[in-house]
């Protein structure tokens, strides 16, 4: 049941997003700043009931968001070179590189 809840409310985010993006363009984009997946992410890792795995989920959440940046760059710049399709594709791409640049580089140097 809890695993309902919480598919629940990403999908409620995602009609939202779908929903606002039929009056403007501006809400679409920033609905998703909104921690959706974080509350989601953080109430499996409470559930735990372990306060350092918690803060530790924190920390590594914060640590996306010059990876999340990086995909934000990277779609507004393919934008105009491609299809949007291909240039959130491209954008993904993007994303993955920096996040694994973000965990792993620290450990191999």
């Amino acid at each position: 049941m809890d695993v309902l809840w919480k598919g629940l409310l990403g999908g409620l985010v995602t009609v939202a997003i779908v929903l606002a993006s039929r009056r403007g363009n501006v809400l679409p984009g920033i609905l998703p700043l909104a921690p959706t997946f974080a509350i989601i992410a953080l109430l499996a890792v409470g559930a735990k009931g372990d306060p350092a795995g918690f803060r530790a989920a924190c920390l590594a959440g914060a640590k996306t968001i010059p990876a999340y940046l990086v995909f934000l760059g990277a779609a507004y710049a393919l934008s105009g070179l491609m299809d949007y399709r291909l240039a959130i594709l491209g954008a993904t791409a993007a994303w993955l590189a920096a996040a694994l640049a973000i965990f792993l580089l620290p450990q191999w140097l």
